[in-house]
């Protein structure tokens, strides 16, 4: 990560030039910085190189069309001479955005919050909703569950020497058995997406869920994957540096039934999108666990906390564990999801 933001930076943007800063926030991808501005704060980030400064053409779109719709949001900040953002050394791009006042949550503590959390996605949504608009940076291979299992089966394979395998197998057989259980949901119509809703991306004011933040991962997506993923999530207490995990229903109803007030309002979903919502949970759980697995077996993890764990195979493997058995408390409470499901959304 970046110290500070360089003055050549800077210097682009009249109203930040020469401006005291400092790192911001806990994220792990972009390098981060609150400026201090002669008129206004900015956030400044230096883009992770899986971020091609394209994805600022896509933030500037999309925001100007949330903006019109009435919602609080951030917006990408033009240099003096109109650019989205700055090529910086080794050809990462740094880009500046409009500071939103609020506070972030690393968890869901109460239905309340699960509650105005699905709201705001459930406005998100309904204000891109007719949106016409080709995405400039389009990440390959998002919630492509069938490639994640390949990836996993291609490592079983690859590896039958590692350490961890008579751990690992086990868990990849009854891994890839449950997933050819599960309906296919690719097929469903692709819609606006935020691509990341893990609580810390919304921002609250007081009880109330206000707006939107990390907009690299926009796109379109299936809505179940979409909601799925964050519901995966919201609804798992536990978070995913743990071997056990389990569904909270509480959340899970809470969040679904504000998200369903204003969806229903609006006429957003179809019925067989609705109904959805509990496979795409599961195919989640699902395919993060396929991922842990393989990254177990191939020794990857940028997040690696080594003052738990010996390697980074260890410390996926727990998570792998976890997200399998929050798979197994979906498919174990599955009636009932299904029927909150119901009641919230249709």
């Amino acid at each position: 990560m970046e110290a500070a933001i360089p003055a050549s930076v800077l210097s682009r943007y009249r109203d930040l030039a020469g401006r005291p800063h400092r790192p911001f926030g806990t994220g792990l991808i972009n390098s981060t910085f609150l400026v201090e501005g002669h008129t206004a704060r900015a956030v400044v980030q230096r883009l992770h190189p899986v971020f091609a400064g394209s994805v600022n053409e896509d933030i500037d779109a999309v925001t100007a069309h949330l903006l019109r719709k009435g919602l609080t949001t951030p917006r990408p900040l033009r240099t003096d001479d109109g650019a989205l953002w700055v090529q910086g050394e080794q050809g990462r791009p740094w880009r500046a955005l409009s500071f939103v006042e609020g506070q972030a949550f690393d968890r869901v503590a109460s239905p309340a919050i699960a509650r105005q959390a699905g709201q705001l996605v459930a406005r998100f949504h309904a204000a891109l909703a007719d949106l016409e608009y080709e995405y400039r940076h389009v990440r390959a291979g998002v919630h492509d569950t069938p490639r994640h299992l390949a990836t996993l089966r291609a490592a079983l394979e690859a590896h039958r020497d590692h350490r961890l395998l008579s751990e690992i197998e086990p868990l990849a057989e009854r891994l890839l058995a449950a997933a050819g259980r599960l309906p296919v949901l690719s097929d469903l119509p692709k819609r606006h997406a935020h691509g990341d809703l893990k609580i810390s991306n919304l921002l609250f004011r007081g009880e109330e869920a206000s707006c939107l933040v990390d907009l690299d991962t926009l796109g379109r997506m299936v809505w179940a994957f979409e909601v799925g993923d964050a519901l995966r999530s919201w609804c798992n207490p536990r978070g995913e540096d743990v071997a056990e995990a389990s569904i909270d229903r509480q959340i899970f109803a809470a969040a679904l039934e504000g998200y369903g007030a204003v969806a229903k309002s609006v006429d957003l979903l179809s019925r067989e999108e609705a109904l959805a919502v509990v496979d795409g949970l599961a195919t989640l759980c699902l395919e993060l666990s396929a991922r842990f697995l393989a990254d177990s077996l191939e020794e990857r993890y940028f997040g690696w906390d080594s003052s738990r764990f010996a390697t980074r195979g260890e410390h996926n493997l727990l998570r792998a564990r976890g997200q399998l058995s929050l798979f197994e408390s979906v498919e174990a409470q599955r009636e009932e999801l299904e029927r909150s499901a119901r009641e919230a959304l249709l």
